[in-house]
Formats: structure tokens, sequence, C-alpha cells
């Protein structure tokens, strides 16, 4: 079971059984204000951060050998979803018996056996957004593809939450990690896997990120910082147990084609696809049922401080406004439409309550672009 602890006064603790430590950590790490209290920790650190943003599959392989050569007893990462994702494909390498080629297809679609009590495993998000820290998946890309590691041995052992280092954040990337928080909060709530935790963890992910978003944005205060680390932790938990549904199937493309941040490219899709499945409620997919659903929307309007779910969804477009999130504006609409559209992964888009077909898709694509 995951142990989540407040503060990064609480790391020794995690630390207590540890000697060797490798440390996976981006180029920002020097200028944390936690470095210090990290490193008097009385225990060894190998440092690695070989590794670009979006990691890849001959990076992480040198983590690996680097890992092995230290002969290390603990892994923690430092740093947002990259160092995260780098730290989990290591550990998954290092203890399962096929080694680094578990990170390969097909071996990388298939569960393989990974006995995560034997390597502790410390995260420490620098970020607020996607709640990586809680959850067993990573990404990494093999030979220009993107691939999804998932296993739950990679879950980190224990989280250490400790919002100062937010302060250090460029406004905009705040916005979206935050908008990927809020997103995956709600995509998680109406998903077709929720189950009755996931959605005690998407209702406080959504109450806490619409209580403290302007005091967090705006005002920088550390109370609001505190808060919306912690949304996106729940945001995190959630989505563990459901995945993601149509609106992070669609951003992804996105992302590639107008270099938008992730957390700005779901923030887009959302809220098209929410008012879409308002509209066409008679195509549920979920077993729970149609009138189950819309008590659903109803909940996420009442988490998000309203009463129907079309106020929801203006007050979501607001924020968005407040925040400058704009669309992505495309010159080339006939032929990124249907570029788009056959981007959209089908495996993500079985998550969702409502079905979405290709004209769905096409038409929500239309109302995106600008």
């Amino acid at each position: 079971m995951q142990i989540i602890y407040h503060g990064i006064s609480h790391l020794k603790e995690a630390l207590k059984d540890s000697e060797k430590v490798f440390l996976v950590c981006g180029n920002s790490y020097r200028f944390l204000g936690i470095k210090e209290e990290i490193e008097k920790v009385d225990v060894s650190y190998v440092y690695f951060d070989g590794y670009t943003p979006n990691p890849l599959y001959d990076q992480v392989c040198k983590g690996i050998e680097l890992f092995q050569k230290n002969q290390c007893d603990t892994i923690m990462a430092v740093g947002g979803g990259s160092a995260i994702d780098v730290a989990k494909c290591i550990k998954l390498a290092v203890l399962a018996k096929e080694g680094k080629s578990v990170l390969i297809p097909p071996m990388v679609n298939m569960r393989v056996v990974c006995e995560g009590s034997k390597l502790p495993f410390v995260a420490i998000p620098t970020t607020a957004g996607s709640g990586s820290e809680s959850t067993h998946n990573a990404v990494m890309y093999y030979e220009g593809v993107k691939q999804t590691v998932t296993n739950d041995g990679v879950l980190p052992d224990y989280v250490v939450l400790e919002p100062t280092v937010l302060k250090s954040l460029p406004l905009y990337q705040k916005k979206c990690a935050m908008m990927d928080t809020l997103c995956q909060g709600i995509e998680s709530w109406w998903s077709i896997n929720s189950t009755e935790e996931s959605k005690v963890y998407s209702k406080k992910c959504v109450e806490l990120v619409v209580t403290n978003w302007r005091k967090y944005i705006f005002d920088d205060e550390e109370e609001a910082a505190k808060q919306i680390m912690l949304a996106a932790n729940y945001s995190g938990r959630a989505i563990n147990i459901t995945a993601t549904t149509a609106a992070h199937a669609m951003s992804y493309k996105l992302t590639s084609l107008y270099k938008l941040p992730h957390g700005h490219a779901v923030a887009v899709c959302l809220p098209e696809v929410w008012e879409y499945m308002i509209e066409h409620i008679e195509n549920c997919v979920d077993k729970r049922g149609k009138e189950y659903l819309e008590n659903v929307f109803i909940g996420i309007a009442q988490a998000m401080g309203v009463q129907t779910p079309i106020e929801a969804i203006t007050n979501f477009r607001c924020m968005m406004w407040q925040m400058e999130l704009v669309n992505p504006i495309s010159e080339h609409l006939q032929l990124d439409i249907p570029l788009l559209a056959t981007s959209v992964n089908p495996i993500r888009l079985k998550n969702n309550p409502i079905k979405l077909d290709d004209k769905a898709i096409y038409s929500l694509y239309k109302m995106i672009l600008k």
C-alpha cells in the first residue's frame, strides 16, 4: 500500500531502510529549494539525469545499466512526469526476469511479473499535474513510437508531497498542469471503469481545483499550491483505477501537431466532448445506464459549485478564458481535421460513457480548432 507524506521533512522516514539510492532527476534538480533537504539524509546517492522530457528507450537503458553497476537498494524520482516515468521503467526492467526487453513491443503490452517490494521506490513530484506519483503507468518512446508501460509493481511505495517546489514553475506550465489535473478528475468520474473509490478521489480533485485555482494561478499562495498538489495526487489515484477517456484520446495529436502542452491540449477537448455527451445521452454505453450517467454529470457540476452540467461547462470555459488558454488555430483545416480524427486511440475511447464514432470525432475537432 502506498504511503503519502506531506512535507520534505518526512523523506528520512521513507528512506529509513535505504543505504544507496538511485536518484532520477531532471536538469532543474540543482535549482530546487528542497535539494539541500534531500541531500542531508544519511544515504549515498547515485544520480541519473540522462533523459529528455519525452524519455527514449535508449536513455532508459543507460539508467538501467547505471543502476545495476552501482547495485543500489532504492530508487527515487525527483521531478515531473518524465523523471517518475523513467524511474518506473528502470524499476520494471531491473526486477522483471525479462530485463529491459519488457519495455519493447510486444512485451511492453503484456503484464509481466514484477515484485515491487524488492526495490523500494520513492517519488517526489515537482509539478502538480497528472499525479503520476500515484499511478502504475509510465510513458517511454521506442523507435519513435510512444509506449505505455503498465505494471502494478512500478507504483511508488512512498510519495513525498512538497508544495514549495511549485513556486519556481513558469506560470504557463502551472496552468497547463493544473488543467490536466482537473480534466483527469472529471474524466475519471464519468469513465465506464469508475468505482466508488475512484469517484471519491475524483470529487476531491475537482473540489480542490475549483476552490483554489485562482489563488494558485493569480496570487501564488502557498496554501493554494498545497491544495492543488493534493488535487493532482487525487487525480492520479483516480485515473490509476479508471484510465482516461475521450478528451485525453483526442488530445495527443493536438500536442504533436500544434505544440500544445498536454494539459492545454486536453483542456480544449474536454468541454466539447462533455457537451456532445449531454446532447447524445441516448448513446450511453455505460452498463449502469443513462440515468446513472446523468447523475454523474450533475455530481461533477455540483463539485464545480453549480447545479447543472451546462453551467459547469460554461465555468470550465471561463477558467480557460481567464487563464488565456486558447484553442489551437489551424491554417489547413481540411487537411488537419482528417489527420486528427484518424489519430485517436480507440482503446481510450472505449472508456468513454458515450459512444463516439468517426463522424462524432470529426465534428468535435471542427469545434475544437479555430
